[in-house]
């Protein structure tokens, strides 16, 4: 894990996208402009400096964080090593693991429309149902 102690501090969009929960840079700042992104409470700046012991509250999709910041990074590193720079509350875990076994419930029980055109036999089968003739 890379942080040094002179990183006391870092831009909160930049934090975000070294922590891998954005993409880019570019998309952090849009969320956190939109008030997606909450630093101890309160509404804040893209260029908010974030300190070690910080709280985010993340909005992302249908999915929540609550989180504490753990380590400021000096660079942004793969996933495995990117978990390390936050502790998400317990509450914070079971919800949103809840929420994403519900979605998957939903998609897995939601029909799927069929894939192109309709082949002749099909095509019989809507104009035997619909009772439409040629």
């Amino acid at each position: 894990m890379t942080a040094s102690p002179a990183a006391e501090s870092m831009r909160l969009d930049k934090w975000l996208w070294a922590a891998r929960f954005f993409k880019t840079r570019q998309l952090a700042a849009e969320a956190i402009s939109g008030g997606k992104v909450h630093l101890n409470g309160q509404r804040t700046k893209p260029g908010k400096p974030v300190t070690a012991g910080s709280r985010l509250t993340i909005h992302k999709q249908s999915l929540q964080w609550d989180i504490e910041v753990k380590v400021i990074p000096t660079q942004r590193r793969p996933a495995s090593e990117a978990i390390r720079f936050y502790e998400e509350d317990e509450a914070s875990l079971l919800r949103r693991q809840e929420l994403v076994a519900e979605q998957r419930l939903q998609r897995a029980a939601a029909p799927r429309p069929a894939a192109g055109r309709p082949s002749k036999r099909d095509r019989r089968m809507i104009h035997s149902f619909t009772g439409k003739t040629r």
